[in-house]
């Protein structure tokens, strides 16, 4: 199962949200987002959002594009199917209401399948909480990113995707 493609970015989940969407699907899936808050990753078929369980550590979040649809990962915290359709080719990254911090360029538009899973998130997410009660209101900005710094954990998002099939031809553009 030879990788296609790859993209890798570290990202701080704004408002503990990070999305991944077609170019052209910029609109908000507010029942997406729902869900993404009660099952961690949840999408509309253009749209996926990853829910982190803080806002203050960048988040790492890698795409691969497999040559054939990949197993579902044995040694991530948990993980869900997903599908995306990028008619564009071009998926953007975004941290929610901050903006897009990335894009990746697929080999070829359409819809892909796989799964989406995480690492990291709820030990990442302890340690926040520790690390804010554990800092004084006084702390400095040096103590504090010192603190930050020494984070044992990553948490990570992977999205382990192939090529599925061409994009269904949109009806309202031949009318």
């Amino acid at each position: 199962m030879p990788l296609v493609a790859e993209y890798r970015i570290q990202a701080r989940p704004d408002r503990r949200i990070l999305e991944v969407y077609d170019a052209d699907a910029y609109l908000d899936d507010e029942q997406a987002l729902a869900a993404a808050r009660s099952q961690v990753v949840a999408g509309n078929g253009y749209h996926l959002y990853l829910h982190s369980l803080q806002d203050v550590l960048k988040a790492a979040l890698a795409i691969r594009i497999w040559d054939t649809p990949p197993a579902e990962p044995a040694d991530a915290e948990g993980s869900v199917p997903v599908t995306l359709e990028s008619e564009t080719g071009i998926l953007v990254i975004r941290a929610f209401t901050a903006g897009p911090v990335g894009e990746m360029s697929l080999p070829r538009p359409g819809v892909y399948g796989g799964y989406a899973s995480w690492t990291g998130r709820q030990a990442t997410y302890d340690h926040c909480r520790a690390t804010l009660q554990a800092l004084e209101e006084e702390a400095s900005d040096e103590d504090t990113d010192r603190a930050w710094a020494q984070t044992p954990t990553t948490e990570a998002y992977t999205l382990d995707l192939c090529y599925l099939r061409p994009s269904e031809p949109d009806d309202e553009a031949d009318q």
